[in-house]
This record gives C-alpha cells, sequence and structure tokens, in this order.
C-alpha cells in the first residue's frame, strides 16, 4: 500500500469522519454538529482536509489540494452557521447543503484512493480513469442529489412547525 506515516495518520481521521457522518446520516438525516458525532466529522474532516495539503502521490500541487480547501470552507461556513446563527432557519438549509456537499466532495479522493490501492494484490481500478471509479462517483453523486432534496424538505417542515408552533 506505502502509506506514509502522515497518510495512516490521515486515512485513520478520515475514516473515523466518514462513519460519524454516515451515523449521523441514517440518525438524524443530515450531519448534526450539535451532537458528538456531528463534531467527529467536523474535526476529523478538518484534520484530514489539513493532512492532505502534505500528502501528494503525483507531487506537487494538485486538484485533491483544491478538494481539500475547498472542503475546510465548507466545513467551517458551515460550523459557522451552526454556531453564530442558531435562530435562523434560513441557515439550516446551508448548513445541512454544505456539511452534505463537503462529505460528497470528501469521497471523490477517497473512492479514487481506495479504489486504486485495495485490495493490495489486485487493486479494484487500474488508475482513476478506471469505469469503476466513475461509475461509483455517478451513484455516489445521485445519493448526494436525493439526499439534499430530502434534507431539504425535511428542513421545510421542522421550519413549518416551528412556524405553526409559534
Amino acid at each position: 500500500m506505502g502509506l506514509s506515516s502522515l497518510g495512516i495518520f490521515h486515512t485513520i481521521i478520515g475514516v473515523a469522519a466518514i462513519i460519524a457522518a454516515i451515523a449521523d446520516f441514517i440518525k438524524y438525516g443530515k450531519i448534526n454538529l450539535n451532537k458528538s458525532s456531528g463534531k467527529i466529522y467536523f474535526y476529523g474532516t478538518i484534520v484530514t482536509s489539513l493532512t492532505s495539503l502534505g500528502i501528494s502521490k503525483h507531487g506537487g500541487f494538485n486538484p485533491g489540494h483544491v478538494f481539500s480547501i475547498f472542503i475546510i470552507i465548507l466545513v467551517l461556513a458551515a460550523y459557522f452557521l451552526n454556531s453564530k446563527r442558531k435562530n435562523s432557519r434560513r441557515a439550516r438549509y446551508f448548513e445541512n447543503f454544505w456539511l452534505s456537499f463537503s462529505f460528497f466532495l470528501s469521497l471523490v479522493p477517497t473512492v479514487n484512493e481506495t479504489f486504486t490501492r485495495i485490495p493490495l494484490s489486485h487493486p479494484l481500478a487500474k488508475d482513476i480513469k478506471d469505469p469503476i471509479i466513475s461509475n461509483t462517483l455517478l451513484v455516489l453523486l445521485v445519493l448526494f442529489v436525493a439526499g439534499s432534496i430530502y434534507q431539504f424538505k425535511k428542513q421545510k417542515l421542522i421550519n413549518e412547525k416551528q412556524d405553526f408552533n409559534s
């Protein structure tokens, strides 16, 4: 597999963040920064994105680094909305979308790296252009879009319920 110490640390933290996000999606239908699993996703994603800047299989600054910077911006913006705009119903739409989008974007290099490395003896994909990678990313994109629509509708119901109870 040929991972450096930084690569191993990056992978462990990244897997923990992904598991935390999936647990939140299952339990709450979104990444919930007010719960411990949401905090694990937030901090794990920040650490993973920062450590990815020190990792480069192809040498130098590359598109994966741009993804990392963008992911950091998304999760920080969502955190800001969660902590500073608690009473804004509109902010919840953006917070939910930005966290879900950060999760989707983090899966792009994750799928590529996993499929080109595992199993060790015969990886699932030869390189980034392999159809299994593009097909997997297409399925994840469809799930992201469907999940975003679900989150939007669920947040709308929450907001309407709050309006009714006010």
